[in-house]
């Protein structure tokens, strides 16, 4: 809920928003005062973001927005949307980000969806139903540069979902260590047995190689004019979202394997870390359009 809320949330503003629009949202997002949502994802556009079709028709000097954003993070909590809809023609060009309150007339809620895991953060459709936006609610105020924000914002999203699969993982080889120190079975600590270690050592040294490049990427990130998209930043977010998503994958089955049957068990927390982190791989850009993004850049390159 944080994580979405000072990301992916209100990063557009924080990148590309006019010092009016920065001013008004800014400070009640960090105070906790305002939380947002990212509203990109659609019923027919997910991994394909540049085809989707919410439109925004201009109106005098509002816009009329009509559609249905999907698995929105944090939207049955929200106070404001930072929704991608198009305003021109079709692809990346025709799209704009625009500021949108979430108490605006035509704005209804599906029903919560039921996750796998990550229960504790809400998601669900927004639909948009002749929704009147202000004109001025275009972040930074120029249409169709809406594409370039979000891509802008997933980059931080990605190096941020990173950093939290090293976290993650750190505490489940906290975990399985632990119960290997404890668990005996043939007359000692299942930790005794070179197997058990094995899986251990495998998922230290991933964890390792996963934290080092998330700092290295992350001063890379830093050094960069926030504002300013560096395809070389772009392709090494991506290996880091690639790499430290798959590793903590990993490490949960280790994890629940060091268990045994009671990793299977809710009793123990890697059962819930092993849901949790599968979602990991899919959303802000699943493993493949990492992939993809790396391939191209090294070939462009």
């Amino acid at each position: 809920m944080f994580g979405t809320n000072v990301g992916i949330g209100s990063q557009g503003i924080l990148m590309d928003g006019t010092p009016e629009q920065k001013r008004d949202i800014l400070p009640r997002v960090a105070s906790g005062e305002l939380i947002m949502s990212f509203a990109l994802t659609e019923p027919d556009a997910g991994s394909d973001a540049a085809s989707l079709k919410t439109r925004a028709d201009l109106d005098g000097d509002h816009y009329v927005l009509n559609g249905t954003k999907r698995y929105i993070t944090n939207a049955p909590r929200a106070g404001a949307f930072t929704l991608m809809a198009r305003t021109g023609g079709p692809g990346a060009a025709g799209v704009s980000s625009f500021i949108v309150p979430a108490n605006l007339p035509g704005i209804t809620l599906g029903k919560t969806d039921k996750k796998m895991g990550q229960r504790g953060t809400k998601t669900c459709d927004v639909i948009l139903d002749n929704v009147r936006v202000p004109a001025a609610n275009i972040i930074g105020g120029v249409p169709g540069q809406g594409f370039k924000t979000a891509m802008k914002v997933l980059d931080r999203g990605r190096l941020h979902i990173s950093a939290v699969s090293c976290g993650m993982a750190q505490r489940i080889l906290e975990e399985a260590t632990a119960y290997a120190g404890e668990r005996k079975q043939f007359g000692k600590a299942i930790g005794e047995f070179q197997l058990i270690q094995a899986m251990l050592a495998d998922s230290q040294a991933e964890l390792l190689a996963g934290w080092a490049l998330v700092q290295d990427v992350a001063k890379r990130f830093d050094a960069k004019p926030a504002h300013v998209s560096d395809p070389e930043v772009s392709m090494r977010v991506s290996c880091a979202k690639f790499f430290c998503t798959e590793m903590v994958g990993r490490v949960a089955d280790r994890g629940v394997q060091v268990h045994g049957g009671a990793g299977y068990i809710n009793e123990y927390p890697v059962e819930r870390f092993y849901r949790d982190v599968r979602l990991l791989r899919l959303y802000e850009g699943t493993t493949q359009i990492q992939q993809l993004i790396i391939g191209r850049e090294l070939l462009r390159a």
